[in-house]
């Protein structure tokens, strides 16, 4: 089974080679058949000259900027049998790629994989909120897939989806901005097999966004798109700000 890695990339120059050499670090701990695929993304800095100079990974422009439109153009290029969505800021943990290989090689069935984020550089008390919501968020993720059938689960930047299933349900909505790219994706792919969401499967990931904007509003956010997106079909929120490392 083949894994590509899509990684989309807009202006992350300074924090994108740890992802990669994480990735890259990961495969270098077993035999696997896989591809990294990074997704310049209208970058206005030196991300696809960093990203270049780096061995084994291919770089695939798309300059219409948007993350959704990243990824659709990072799962075109690709060829693998799953695709993993790892985003710029991200690092794989040392068990995250043989839970990946080994949950969907032991069920045909599943479709989605995803797992929660730890952000390595938030205070402790932050950290351990993000583990509350991320509990409610499981019990509303068991209710919607295995009750009410009207959906599941994904942590954008940390989930992985099979081929053949993505193919079916059209690819990623470019229509979306940012906001619900993943609930999007977890309600529509359910239609079509298992997805799941496990604590099993943690990775790395920077806060910064969760920094910029403030626990609270960042909750509400991400709450009020994953139920709009679940039940109205479409995000509430339509505009993000850009945040990077300076």
């Amino acid at each position: 089974m083949k894994i590509s890695f899509v990684i989309p990339a807009y202006n992350e120059e300074r924090i994108i080679t740890r992802c990669l050499e994480s990735i890259k670090r990961a495969l270098s701990e077993g035999t696997y058949d896989a591809e990294i695929i990074v997704v310049n993304n209208a970058s206005t800095d030196r991300t696809k000259e960093v990203v270049s100079r780096m061995e084994g990974v291919h770089v695939v422009d798309e300059p219409r900027k948007g993350l959704t439109r990243a990824r659709q153009a990072g799962y075109a290029a690709s060829s693998g049998d799953i695709i993993a969505n790892v985003d710029a800021d991200t690092m794989l943990t040392p068990e995250w790629l043989p839970t990946v290989m080994k949950e969907f090689s032991e069920n045909p069935k599943l479709v989605a994989l995803s797992g929660p984020f730890i952000y390595y550089d938030l205070p402790l008390f932050i950290r351990v909120l993000v583990k509350i919501f991320y509990a409610f968020g499981y019990f509303f993720y068991f209710l919607n897939q295995r009750i009410l059938h009207a959906g599941a689960m994904l942590q954008g930047g940390n989930f992985i989806v099979r081929r053949t299933a993505l193919e079916k349900i059209g690819g990623y909505d470019t229509s979306i901005a940012f906001y619900g790219e993943d609930t999007d994706v977890a309600t529509r792919i359910s239609k079509i097999g298992l997805v799941k969401w496990t604590f099993r499967l943690p990775m790395f990931a920077s806060g910064r966004r969760l920094q910029k904007e403030g626990f609270v509003t960042m909750g509400v956010k991400y709450a009020v798109n994953f139920f709009w997106t679940t039940y109205k079909g479409v995000p509430f929120t339509k505009e993000y700000t850009d945040v990077r490392v300076k």
